[in-house]
């Protein structure tokens, strides 16, 4: 069991979205302020938490951290079948998501009120205000802190579902504004994200009815952020200055705080040791990436990931392979069993053959060992902001092809503010695939995204320094825990 939670410590109750890459980041944020002496309790979902455990080893390593606890809530509605011994049906994340909002108010009053010792604040990702943790932490008079694990344009590509609406611009009078050009129109009052179109916001907010649900669910997300008084985005002041200024300006208390392996990596440097558990994903990696990678040339492999989420068509993953195979590059692809929309993934002969001499398929991989990897010198992704933010701090260039969520606007930023990628179009071609992938790892535009990656790291190794802009962030969001107590 646990050690008991120090009265007088500071006590942080974390609730992240139950999906891996919002894990992994709060997890990471979760291990730097207890390693700053701040109590945790982590909460998952039991699917998730098992997961979990599973792929990065047992009950005892988990259970057995002095001052960090993790707690576990249901996550569908028959949750109970583990416990007479029958193996439940993994449910989706929307099956999770819509549970939880059902079920977590009164499963968090339960839970903070079985806590050994009171709570000092609570860290709650953005999206998991839908399932009223504000008004759960003002009941029980906990200080609450949004954390929202991606990037401020990301952030702020969210927050447009109520600009837009406030200035008469959403809902789209109908359908036909999705395909007049009406989409083409430039945002022009967000510093920072200078040409950003509105088909670079998340295509979630441009809804047609004023009751569409997701819509009306992303104007309370954006109004959430008004309702409490500390903010905490996963970026660094340097990539975003212009941004952070203008989010500043209407929020009163933003800490940034990324990228925060590289924290965590200065913590593991100075100590030389590792930060107690180093486990993060809901899928067992596969070692065996690594050790393929051994035997390749430096940046001669292109890194293949389309994240946790995303899915694609049958098509469209036989044309990326084609496209690969043509490049005449060596490239690792993460294909998860469940990447293709509602069938297995089944290639043709032809095309798996091919894949064999120049490629490495896996199901899941240790994706900042593999970035950092001296053999990998590019990276094709789905934009996810924990992917970006990792390639970033590996020093890596990208292509993008975004899909879902904030993925479009972090796309958007990437070619277009920070220059360290290219963009694939939503239709996906053989021929393109295999032209920017060429690009990326041969021509001049690769060489130019390349050089100004490692401008990025370097800006990224700076701010997280010990009186960098993430690392006094930390310390200032340390600080205003202590003044909770």
């Amino acid at each position: 069991m646990n050690t008991m939670v120090d009265q007088k410590q500071p006590h942080v109750v974390f609730i992240p979205l139950p999906a891996q890459s919002h894990i992994k980041c709060m997890l990471k944020l979760a291990k730097l302020l207890h390693h700053k002496g701040i109590h945790i309790t982590f909460i998952n979902t039991r699917s998730n938490h098992k997961k979990l455990v599973a792929s990065g080893g047992t009950d005892h390593d988990f259970n057995n951290i002095p001052g960090f606890q993790f707690k576990t809530v249901s996550d569908c509605t028959s949750s109970g079948a583990e416990d007479d011994g029958v193996e439940p049906m993994t449910p989706t994340l929307a099956e999770v998501c819509m549970h939880l909002g059902k079920t977590f108010f009164d499963s968090l009053l339960d839970l903070l009120s079985g806590l050994e010792t009171p709570v000092t604040c609570i860290i709650c990702d953005g999206f998991m205000t839908y399932t009223n943790t504000i008004p759960a932490a003002e009941k029980l008079k906990i200080p609450i802190i949004l954390f929202w694990t991606m990037a401020a344009c990301g952030f702020m590509g969210f927050y447009q579902a109520k600009v837009l609406t406030d200035k008469g611009l959403l809902p789209l009078k109908d359908e036909s504004y999705a395909t007049n050009g009406y989409l083409e129109m430039e945002i022009d009052w967000i510093p920072g994200m200078e040409g950003c179109r509105l088909n670079d916001l998340p295509e979630d907010i441009l809804a047609t009815k004023q009751d569409d649900p997701t819509y009306k669910f992303l104007l309370k997300l954006a109004q959430a952020a008004h309702n409490v008084s500390y903010m905490i985005i996963h970026t660094f002041e340097e990539l975003e200055a212009r941004l952070l200024t203008d989010i500043k300006s209407i929020f009163p208390n933003v800490y940034t705080v990324g990228p925060l392996q590289l924290l965590l990596n200065q913590i593991e440097e100075k100590e030389n040791k590792k930060t107690n558990f180093n486990c993060y994903s809901l899928w067992k990696e596969e070692p065996e990436c690594v050790k393929w990678l051994e035997s390749k040339e430096p940046s001669s492999v292109v890194y293949v990931n389309f994240g946790s989420l995303a899915v694609m068509s049958l098509e469209d993953l036989i044309e990326f392979g084609w496209g690969l195979v043509n490049s005449n590059h060596e490239f690792l692809w993460i294909i998860r069993t469940d990447l293709v929309k509602e069938q297995p993934v089944v290639l043709p002969l032809e095309l798996e053959e091919e894949m064999g001499k120049k490629g490495f398929l896996a199901k899941w991989c240790s994706q900042e060992e593999v970035l950092n990897h001296p053999s990998v010198g590019g990276f094709l992704t789905h934009g996810g902001w924990g992917s970006i933010i990792e390639s970033l701090s590996a020093g890596l260039p990208m292509i993008c092809w975004p899909s879902i969520g904030d993925q479009h606007t972090n796309c958007r930023q990437m070619c277009k503010q920070w220059e360290v990628g290219m963009e694939i179009g939503k239709s996906v071609k053989r021929d393109e695939v295999e032209k920017l992938v060429k690009l990326l790892m041969d021509g001049s535009e690769g060489k130019r995204v390349k050089e100004k990656a490692m401008q990025w790291k370097k800006m990224a190794e700076m701010a997280t320094s010990s009186n960098g802009s993430s690392s006094l962030d930390i310390d200032k969001l340390a600080n205003q825990i202590i003044k909770f107590l």
